[in-house]
């Protein structure tokens, strides 16, 4: 019986190893040659990984166009207080033009094997945060990819708000504070945590699983780190070596 138990527990936990999926931070552009995060390029190259499904960020320009950049600034320009046609001048290090968040999901929609992790970036105020979730989730559904996005966010308000325009979206939070229990009963499905929140909470990870939540970590950059969090059965890592890690 001892040895049906020990065999048990180790087909688990290779089983719960396996099942940890790879996510690109910001595309993948660690590349050779290298190319821009948040670009179309770094978005392909995901693609042609494999892999789960690439992150990537969207913020709101002052005239309502959605873009995808993760900073506030665009050069020296503030995003949120900049009109498309001005940002849009100046390209990306790789010399892309800025992209819309259409045309990201146009990209995307090209292989509908690899999932899109929205992350929608705070907002000064709750009615831009209400309104950039209204227009993210309206052309999501309008190219009908659906079921090929995600949402995360840094702010709660945002990740709430998603739920409630849109229930059946996967929504996990980013920052932090919150305890497995905390996600749940805010309605959200998951937390996707920098791993050092784990390390400090080591039981997080099996009291979300046991909640039935979505464990993600970011921006694991470390094999060591990976194996950590594989072994205590984490759902997804995002990482800025795909590459590196996918298959381990």
């Amino acid at each position: 019986m001892k040895k049906f138990i020990l065999g048990f527990a180790v087909l688990t936990t290779a089983f719960m190893n396996a099942q940890t999926q790879i996510i690109a931070h910001r595309g993948y552009f660690q590349t050779n040659p290298p190319t821009t995060e948040n670009s179309i390029k770094a978005l392909e190259n995901a693609q042609k990984l494999k892999i789960y499904g690439a992150e990537f960020d969207v913020r709101m320009t002052k005239d309502g166009v959605l873009v995808i950049n993760h900073d506030e600034h665009h050069g020296k320009m503030i995003i949120e207080e900049t009109d498309f046609k001005e940002l849009e001048k100046l390209k990306l290090s790789n010399g892309e033009k800025l992209p819309t968040l259409k045309d990201y999901l146009k990209q995307g929609k090209r292989d509908k094997s690899l999932q899109l992790i929205i992350e929608i970036k705070p907002v000064k105020s709750q009615e831009k945060e209400n309104e950039i979730v209204a227009k993210t989730i309206k052309m999501v559904k309008d190219m009908k990819l659906e079921s090929q996005s995600e949402f995360i966010s840094f702010s709660l308000n945002i990740c709430k708000e998603i739920k409630k325009v849109e229930p059946k979206f996967k929504v996990q939070y980013l920052n932090g504070e919150l305890s497995p229990e905390q996600i749940k009963n805010e309605g959200l499905d998951g937390l996707d945590y920098h791993y050092s929140v784990f390390q400090k909470n080591p039981t997080w990870i099996s009291e979300a699983k046991t909640l039935g939540l979505i464990t993600n970590s970011w921006t694991v950059n470390d094999e060591k780190v990976y194996e950590e969090l594989k072994s205590q059965g984490i759902g997804f890592i995002t990482t800025n070596i795909p590459d590196q890690l996918k298959g381990k």
